[in-house]
C-alpha cells in the first residue's frame, strides 16, 4: 500500500472508531434511572453522579425513564450506542427476567456488570394494628385457619413487595390474597385502614403508620438482622423457620455489554471511589443502606445471576407472566 494510501485508511480508522477509543469519557455520562423523580433510587443515582462528575472530568447526568416496571429505561440502554449511557437498576431488573416471557433484551447476556451501588436493606412485614397476631408465627397460623381470606398489598402485580407476599406463601403453605394498587401509597393508605391486613414495604414508608399505632411491624426480610432497623425485630426466618427467605433492597450500575471491559473497570474504580468517601457512606446510611457497596463487576454480576434464579423459583412457582407493558 502507497503512503498516501497508508494516511487515508488511518484516517477513515480513526473517523469510524468508537467514541470510547480515546481516553474515556469523552462527553456528559447519562445514568437512565427507570424511576420517577424523587424517590431513594433517584437520590442514590445523584448523590452518585455527583461524585462521579468529579472524578471523571465530565458531566454525570440522571435521566429519569420511568414506565413498565423498569423495562423501558433498560431497553433505551442496551439501544444506546454512544458508549456514554448506563443504567441504575434494581431488584426489578432480575424479577422482569421471569415474569414477562418477551422481553426486548436479555436481562444477563446484553449487559455488563458495573458495580453495587447501594442496598437499602431489607424490607418488612407489617400487619395493621387491628390483626390479632404478634409474630410471623402467629400469622401464618391464622392465615391457615382462614385460607385465601388474608389481604395483603403491593404497589402493582410483579414488583417486589408482591414477590415478597408470593414467595411467603409458598414458603409458608399458605394462601394469601393479593390486592395490587397502582403504586406504594394508595396500597399505604389502606393498609393503615384495615381494608388490606398485611404488606411487605420498606421501614421508612412504614415509619408514620408505626408511630400512630395503625401498623406493627412483625419481622424483617434480610438474612440476618439489620442495624438500621430495631434490633428486636426479628427475621422472617427466625420467627418461623422459613430457610432461605430473603429480599433486600438494593441498586446496582449495569452498562451495554456493547462497552469494552477497560471502560467497565474505570467505571468501576470511580464508583468504588465514590462510595468509599466518608459523606457519600454517611448519606447512603441515612437512607438505610448497611452493605458495604463497590463490588468488582465479577462480583456484582454473580449476585444478579443468582437474584434472577431465586426470583425465577417464585414467578414460576406461582405460575406468574405478563405480556410486556
Amino acid at each position: 500500500m502507497q503512503p498516501n494510501a497508508i494516511r487515508r485508511a488511518m484516517i477513515l480508522a480513526g473517523l469510524c472508531a468508537p467514541a470510547w477509543a480515546s481516553a474515556w469519557p469523552t462527553k456528559p455520562v447519562r445514568i437512565v434511572l427507570p424511576f420517577a423523580p424523587g424517590g431513594s433510587a433517584d437520590v442514590v443515582a445523584r448523590l452518585l453522579a455527583e461524585k462521579l462528575t468529579a472524578s471523571l472530568g465530565k458531566p454525570v447526568i440522571v435521566d429519569s425513564k420511568p414506565g413498565a416496571n423498569g423495562i423501558i429505561a433498560s431497553e433505551a440502554v442496551v439501544r444506546s450506542t454512544d458508549g456514554h449511557t448506563v443504567l441504575m437498576t434494581s431488584a426489578a431488573h432480575a424479577i422482569n427476567a421471569s415474569l414477562y416471557p418477551k422481553l426486548p433484551y436479555d436481562s444477563l447476556r446484553d449487559f455488563a456488570p458495573v458495580a453495587m451501588v447501594a442496598s437499602p436493606g431489607p424490607l418488612v412485614l407489617a400487619v395493621h394494628a387491628g390483626l390479632p397476631v404478634k409474630s410471623v408465627a402467629e400469622l401464618i397460623a391464622l392465615a391457615k385457619r382462614e385460607p385465601g381470606t388474608l389481604g395483603y398489598a403491593s404497589a402493582g402485580i410483579g414488583n417486589v413487595l408482591h414477590i415478597a407476599g408470593e414467595m411467603l406463601s409458598q414458603q409458608a403453605g399458605i394462601q394469601l390474597l393479593h390486592v395490587p394498587y397502582k403504586g406504594a401509597a394508595p396500597a399505604l393508605n389502606d393498609l393503615a385502614g384495615g381494608q388490606v391486613k398485611l404488606m411487605f414495604n420498606s421501614a421508612l414508608a412504614l415509619a408514620p403508620m408505626v408511630k400512630d399505632g395503625r401498623v406493627r411491624l412483625l419481622a424483617q426480610t434480610g438474612g440476618r438482622r439489620s442495624p438500621a432497623l430495631p434490633a428486636t425485630l426479628p427475621t422472617v426466618a427466625e420467627t418461623a423457620g422459613l430457610n432461605g427467605f430473603q429480599i433486600t433492597a438494593w441498586f446496582g450500575l449495569l452498562a451495554p455489554s456493547s462497552l469494552p471491559g477497560s471502560v467497565v473497570a474505570e467505571l468501576n474504580a470511580a464508583c468504588v471511589t465514590a462510595l468509599a468517601q466518608p459523606d457519600m457512606r454517611e448519606k447512603l446510611t441515612l437512607l438505610g443502606s448497611t452493605e458495604a457497596p463497590g463490588q468488582t463487576p465479577q462480583e456484582f454480576g454473580s449476585f444478579l445471576s443468582g437474584e434472577i434464579e431465586r426470583y425465577s423459583r417464585v414467578i414460576q412457582s406461582a405460575g406468574l407472566k405478563l405480556e410486556q407493558p
